[in-house]
C-alpha cells in the first residue's frame, strides 16, 4: 500500500488551474470592453461627420430643415444627434453613440474652405 507524505498537496492543481482560468475570463472581459468602446467611439465620430456634411450642405434651407436632416442621418447611422447649431455656411453638431458607460459622443464641424471658425480646433 502507498502513502503519500504530507498529503496536503492533493489536488492543489486544480485549484491553481481555476484561478487561472479566471483571471484569463477577466483579461478577456476586459479586451471585450476595450473593443466595444472602440467600435462605439468610431461609430459616434462617422455618425457625427456625415451629420455635419448633411447639415451643411443644407444650411440654405435654414437650421429646422437642415438639422432635421441630419438626424436623420445620424439615426441611420446608428447614433442620435445631441446638438445641432448652423452659423452661416458651417454646421457644428454632436452626436452621442452607445449607452450607460460605453456612451461616446463627438462633435464634428463641417462647411466650405475658409469659413469662420475653420483655423481653430474642435
Amino acid at each position: 500500500m502507498r502513502t503519500t507524505s504530507g498529503g496536503r498537496d492533493q489536488g492543489s492543481a486544480t485549484v491553481w488551474s481555476v484561478g487561472l482560468i479566471a483571471v484569463l475570463c477577466v483579461v478577456f472581459g476586459v479586451a471585450l470592453a476595450l473593443g466595444q468602446a472602440v467600435v462605439t467611439r468610431h461609430r459616434a465620430a462617422g455618425g457625427a461627420d456625415l451629420a455635419a456634411l448633411a447639415a451643411a450642405d443644407h444650411w440654405a434651407e435654414g437650421t429646422t430643415a437642415a438639422c432635421a436632416l441630419a438626424d436623420g442621418v445620424a439615426r441611420g447611422q446608428g447614433t442620435r444627434l445631441v446638438r445641432c447649431a448652423i452659423v452661416g455656411e458651417t454646421s457644428e453638431v454632436t452626436v452621442a453613440s452607445g449607452a450607460g458607460p460605453l456612451t461616446a459622443r463627438v462633435r464634428a464641424r463641417a462647411g466650405p474652405v475658409g469659413a469662420a471658425g475653420w483655423a481653430g480646433s474642435l
